[in-house]
């Protein structure tokens, strides 16, 4: 499959939305917790790994948008 350079650009936003709304949503519940929000263990770490993984899928489509990128600009 060959990737055009709007699939690249495609890539790359849905790669920094998931940044911005993640980023958003970790400050959200950073200020919860910090507050003393009363919630059970396994909402905190649930939430967590759903960022922690929301921003590794994030880096994993940067990083092959920005490939892609990089190969449609050469040719």
């Amino acid at each position: 499959m060959k990737l055009e350079r709007r699939h690249a650009v495609l890539l790359l936003a849905v790669a920094l939305w998931n940044v911005v709304t993640f980023g958003n949503f970790a400050k959200n519940l950073y200020s919860a917790y910090e507050s003393g929000e009363e919630r059970a263990t396994g909402y905190w770490v649930a939430h967590t790994v759903l960022i922690v993984v929301n921003v590794a899928i994030a880096a994993v489509l940067g990083s092959l948008g920005w490939r892609a990128l990089r190969s449609t600009s050469r040719e």
